[in-house]
């Protein structure tokens, strides 16, 4: 699997021309479907105490990877060996299928449509559908500074960190980082049902995204030059604020949006019917608007492009210099 580099650099432009069509199948949705299952079966098993909770959760997160990280592996092992072209082709594949960069645009400027030309409960069903936090209650400028954390988080979670880890060990490396970042998304939750049990889950998704989103937070940085925003501002936030968040990650690429945009991100919000006391992120230099979410995506794009560029220049030296 020497030849992922080529898999990166086209399944990044196939994710850009065709995005996630919703008739083809998704891995995300079978690793889902796993992780659901084995929780049911472990949650019979072990006591429900707070060691057997932990112990429960430690199991699944043992499971998922081996399942998540391992078939794929197997699979292209089998192929490389045997039909390389094969092998290339499906590492194409499942990469343009991990990459989230035109679905990330494409769900987030269904929320801006809506703002524009539809009505806000239109808008809060729109950024519901891409967010966590209870949105019946959300204004307009609340809706839109949503669907702008969502696409700056993102760009880490559904952008960046997979390429990185497809950059690092292809295909199945990609795989593993998407059944740790599922599991998070599923069983993350600080409640009475996930406090223990998902306890490892969260650790792990901390620890795998930590080097990838300061990354992204550093690309993003170079990426405000480039596209025409207050790099400045947003190099100056980032060093400010990226620790304003619960997660030691997702500050990193929402501190960078905000001073890119010269807006202000984050703050107090509701989950479930109870309101989390949040810090914000950036100064309110101009009041938040619709057009803000087409300007993150095109920060998202620019971002993303960097990623590739570097990502599969750096693996192509590595190469290279082995050969």
């Amino acid at each position: 699997m020497k030849y992922q580099f080529i898999a990166l650099a086209a399944g990044y432009l196939l994710d850009l021309l065709l995005g996630d069509p919703r008739w083809l199948y998704h891995p995300v949705i079978f690793i889902g479907k796993l992780i659901a299952v084995l929780e049911k079966g472990i949650r019979r098993i072990f006591p429900k105490t707070q060691s057997g909770e932990l112990a429960g959760g430690f199991l699944e997160v043992l499971l998922v990877c081996a399942f998540s990280g391992g078939i794929p592996l197997a699979v292209l092992m089998i192929l490389y060996r045997h039909l390389p072209w094969a092998g290339l082709v499906l590492e194409i594949f499942w990469c343009y299928q991990l990459l989230a960069t035109k679905c990330l645009k494409t769900e987030s400027m269904k929320v801006y449509d809506r703002l524009k030309n539809g009505t806000i409960q239109e808008a809060r069903y729109a950024v519901s559908m891409i967010v966590g936090r209870d949105t019946q209650a959300l204004t307009k400028e609340g809706v839109t500074k949503a669907a702008v954390e969502t696409v700056a988080e993102n760009a880490s979670d559904g952008v960046i960190a997979p390429m990185f880890y497809m950059a690092l060990g292809g295909v199945p490396l990609m795989f593993l980082y998407k059944g740790i970042n599922t599991m998070d998304s599923m069983l993350g939750y600080k409640n009475d049902k996930y406090l223990y049990f998902g306890r490892c889950a969260a650790r792990l998704d901390d620890a795998a995204n930590y080097l990838p989103a300061r990354i992204s937070g550093w690309l993003m940085i170079l990426a405000s030059f480039l596209a025409g925003f207050d790099g400045k501002n947003a190099a100056k936030i980032y060093g400010r604020d990226r620790r304003n968040h619960a997660s030691p990650n997702s500050a990193q690429t929402e501190s960078v949006m905000a001073g890119a945009l010269r807006v202000q991100l984050a703050g107090n919000a509701w989950y479930f019917g109870k309101l989390y006391e949040k810090p914000t992120i950036g100064d309110a230099l101009r009041p938040v608007e619709a057009e803000d979410i087409p300007r993150a995506n095109r920060l998202l794009y620019v971002t993303s492009a960097l990623a590739c560029v570097i990502f599969t220049g750096v693996r192509c030296a590595v190469l290279l210099a082995v050969l």
